[in-house]
């Protein structure tokens, strides 16, 4: 992605932000509250949004995008319990397994790997496409990130 253009090179910086405020959100969040959920039946914790985020963005930008199967299991994210720095550890490793996936990606191209199952979307006609809902889906895991945490740290009293 070397010669990329302009729009492209603000995409990926606009993804790896999104990422970095995930990090940084459950980092700042403390120990005793990581695996802690809303009392909603279906919320997740924070350590499950970050794993969430993490394989889905393993999924997409490798798994779609080059053809590179990544495991994953999907289920396994949204029941994960963990201290902190072990999810930390992960999602250091999933950015910068992303970042070499964008080096390798031609994002004008289509896909290499259709998901499996799903019905194919506009979006999906290129590797750009497939990087701008990989966006698209972290801004709304930060935002429900985010309530999470605001509900566990500041609980109504």
């Amino acid at each position: 992605m070397s010669s990329s253009a302009a729009s492209e090179q603000i995409l990926v910086q606009l993804i790896l932000e999104k990422f970095d405020q995930l990090y940084k959100t459950v980092d700042d969040i403390p120990e005793e509250l990581i695996n802690s959920c809303l009392p909603i039946e279906g919320s997740n914790s924070p350590v499950q949004i970050l794993l969430h985020c993490c394989g889905m963005t393993r999924r997409w930008s490798s798994t779609v995008n080059l053809g590179i199967a990544v495991p994953r299991d999907r289920d396994a994210e949204f029941n994960a319990k963990m201290v902190k720095a072990e999810a930390l550890m992960l999602a250091s490793e999933a950015r910068t397994a992303f970042v070499a996936d964008i080096s390798r990606t031609e994002l004008q191209q289509p896909p290499a790997v259709m998901p499996p199952g799903r019905d194919v979307e506009y979006w999906m006609a290129t590797c750009e496409g497939v990087l701008m809902h990989v966006y698209k889906e972290l801004c709304q895991h930060l935002g429900h990130l985010e309530i999470t945490r605001d509900f566990l740290c500041h609980p109504a009293k």
